[in-house]
């Protein structure tokens, strides 16, 4: 997601100075004329605004606060936007910390796939306090065309488990229908367009059917990642004395096909556990 949405900060005009941990992943950007740092701390020295795209917390705060991190680099005044998505109680954390030394952060984590990415066609929840957004707003608005600020630090993040819950529940419904579709014979190609002309038209069945039907499931959202984004979610219902058990059944078989080595292919392979279900067979 962050190579495409520094491509659409480059185009857009801006300086842009890049940092991967697997290096290699500069070379592209590099070529487009974005300067390549050794370091977050070297790539945040001094920026304006330093935009973060990890998988992970844990991630998120050795880029910002490791040895090296781009904390070390930032001066006060400066802005951190992070479009990660991790932990609304950890980024209200992070955000306390970085204001002690006179930065702003806001949360902006992005829905939309890589798809929405590579067009710029990205959903951002975002949030923060309202000057750090206005500051941040430029910036999102290279890649996303949708912008909502639903309040402080950490409501973006908050607001991004829930986008997780929901298609949770939608991959894996999608992925039920299509078994079932095949179960009873019906041509699902046809089928699947029907469907998206009606009440059960979506985005997962607009764009992901089409995995589920040739049994195919090519990089586009890690089943990993999404796992990982619901045990977020998850955190958060527990915090707030709920119970999601839809989204406990979707995470018990994103943790099946882990186990069972699809973990980086995309959470259309939901798809595998539907069939499994409706034919009685083991995931393959």
């Amino acid at each position: 997601m962050g190579a495409p949405m520094a491509r659409h900060l480059i185009a857009a005009g801006h300086q842009v100075v890049v940092h991967n941990r697997t290096r290699e992943r500069e070379q592209a950007l590099a070529a487009l004329g974005a300067g390549r740092a050794g370091s977050p701390a070297e790539a945040a020295a001094d920026a304006d605004a330093v935009l973060t795209c990890v998988s992970d917390t844990p991630d998120l705060e050795q880029v910002l606060f490791g040895a090296s991190g781009a904390a070390a680099g930032l001066g006060s005044g400066a802005l951190v936007v992070d479009c990660s998505t991790v932990s609304p109680a950890a980024t209200s954390v992070f955000a306390a910390r970085l204001a002690g030394q006179g930065v702003g952060m806001v949360d902006a984590p992005v829905s939309g796939g890589s798809e929405g990415a590579e067009r710029g066609t990205l959903t951002v929840f975002v949030g923060g306090a309202q000057a750090d957004v206005a500051r941040a707003l430029p910036l999102l608005q290279t890649f996303g065309s949708r912008i909502t600020h639903l309040g402080p630090s950490g409501a973006g993040q908050a607001a991004k488990a829930v986008n997780q819950v929901i298609i949770s529940g939608t991959y894996a419904t999608v992925a039920e229908g299509i078994a079932l579709a095949e179960a009873a014979g019906l041509p699902l190609d046809a089928l699947v367009e029907a469907l998206s002309a009606g009440a059960a038209a979506s985005w997962v069945l607009a764009n992901r059917a089409a995995n589920m039907v040739t049994g195919t499931y090519p990089l586009g959202f890690r089943v990993a990642l999404h796992r990982k984004d619901l045990g977020i979610a998850l955190d958060e219902a527990a915090r707030a004395g709920l119970t999601l058990p839809v989204s406990s059944l979707v995470a018990a078989e994103e943790d099946r096909l882990i186990e069972l080595g699809h973990g980086d292919e995309d959470v259309s392979a939901l798809a595998r556990v539907a069939r499994e279900r409706v034919a009685g067979e083991r995931p393959a």
